[in-house]
């Protein structure tokens, strides 16, 4: 049986954001968490292209972004188990002093020159286990740090933020790459700008951490989630999750496309940069900045209308979705940065309008005691499904010409939303809250 969502859920709005901004603990938590998010930005953008600077080889990229992802997608359900155990907190500690020293040694290994593949396929290796258990620690959070009244409002600001650092993180890295990337290491011929952002985002976890340890939990962790063991504990929430018909739809979907998608973002987008005359690294930070630019748009879009809906949240998801599809599939024939940057704003403008009400959707939907495990999920679907994807698609680029590889993704999209809509249960998801 579900209810809807009460009015004070969403009622005032600028009132509950002005109260987010007066509470020292959301603002400490907000900073070190943008800052984190700028220097993700800036390894999305290097990591690519360190290895096309090593091997032009697209296999080889697919490998490195399947042994950062397979560790993720292995350990990420567990991951999930561990914060619901121990606390986010002290798990998103850990792993922030974690990627400190991975990507530290990182940076250190290019600007030398030491690199070698085998140290890449190791550092990729460790940061892919530590984001195992970074994700859930940090999705499984905020409802601990802020009241449940203030969690929408409180989701809007740290993803609308989360996205304007993506817009701004890929203009700086690649501009960062372009004007010190004349150094030479070895055979990266971008080894200091590649360094130099590396030790940024190292930088950026280790004064994350510090914000992260002034940052008050006001919900302490549930005991019983401490009386079985991490493995039934998984096994506990799958079940739980699985028996919500609704959930279970959706996570079905969402796999389906994710599967679909991540692969050619990660692995095709750099390919494109780096084979199409006149663009580079530059351009590859334009074009993913102007995807970040739109989502923000489209999460400002959907804060102010809120009520913009075709009939149901599931019914407009879908819709979203074939848009997206169709958006797809001509990014391969673009000739000039603005192309791209034209369509991945679209894309992000469709996708951003539906992130924050899916997000508060599922932290509403799950009980606090499987929150941490609910979000290791969602988040293994877009996460950890990522490497097969890329893996898939590092081997397809071999047979398959770069636009006809963008073309087939987005029609696959939009087959899997035409199937979605007249075979499951989708259209009938709705934002009423179980009961």
């Amino acid at each position: 049986m579900t209810h809807p969502q009460t009015p004070s859920s969403s009622a005032a709005p600028g009132l509950q954001r002005g109260a987010l901004f007066r509470d020292r603990n959301f603002i400490w938590m907000l900073g070190g968490g943008i800052l984190s998010m700028l220097g993700d930005q800036f390894t999305l953008i290097a990591l690519p292209w360190l290895v096309l600077q090593m091997s032009s080889d697209t296999r080889v990229l697919g490998t490195v972004l399947l042994i950062v992802g397979l560790p993720r997608a292995l350990f990420i359900l567990i991951g999930g188990a561990f914060v619901d155990r121990y606390s986010p907190k002290r798990v998103m500690m850990l792993t922030k002093y974690v990627n400190t020293v991975l990507l530290g040694a990182l940076a250190l290994l290019v600007l030398t020159g030491a690199l070698t593949l085998p140290w890449l396929y190791a550092l990729s290796l460790g940061i892919g286990l530590a984001t195992a258990f970074s994700i859930p620690s940090g999705t499984a959070m905020l409802p601990q740090v802020v009241a449940r009244e203030q969690l929408q409002a409180a989701n809007g600001v740290m993803l609308g933020l989360r996205q304007l650092a993506m817009f701004v993180g890929p203009l700086l890295a690649g501009l960062l790459i372009a004007l010190f990337g004349s150094g030479r290491a070895d055979a990266v011929t971008d080894a200091r700008g590649l360094g130099l952002a590396f030790g940024f985002d190292a930088f950026s976890f280790a004064l994350s951490a510090w914000t992260l340890s002034r940052v008050r939990v006001l919900t302490p962790p549930a005991a019983s989630a401490t009386k079985v063991s991490v493995l039934a504990s998984v096994g506990e929430g799958l079940r739980a999750f699985w028996a919500d018909a609704q959930l279970r739809t959706c996570l079905l979907y969402w796999a389906a496309v994710a599967l679909l998608i991540s692969g050619p973002v990660h692995i095709a987008l750099p390919v494109l940069a780096k084979q199409v005359p006149g663009l580079g690294a530059a351009a590859l930070g334009t074009m993913l900045a102007a995807h970040g630019a739109g989502t923000l748009m489209g999460m400002g879009v959907a804060g102010a209308k809120p009520q913009w809906r075709l009939r149901s949240l599931g019914l407009t998801l879908l819709a979203v979705d074939a848009l997206v599809g169709l958006l797809f599939m001509p990014m391969g024939t673009i000739t000039a940065t603005w192309q791209g940057a034209a369509l991945l704003l679209l894309i992000g403008l469709l996708g951003g309008f539906m992130q924050v009400a899916v997000f508060t959707w599922i932290q509403r939907r799950v009980p606090p005691i499987m929150l941490g495990r609910a979000m290791s999920l969602f988040m293994f679907i877009f996460m950890g499904l990522a490497p097969l994807s890329s893996a898939a698609t590092g081997w397809l680029l071999h047979s398959l010409a770069l636009s006809t590889l963008f073309l087939a993704s987005g029609a696959l999209l939009v087959v899997i939303v035409v199937v979605a809509l007249l075979a499951t249960q989708m259209p009938q998801v709705s934002e009423a809250v179980a009961a």
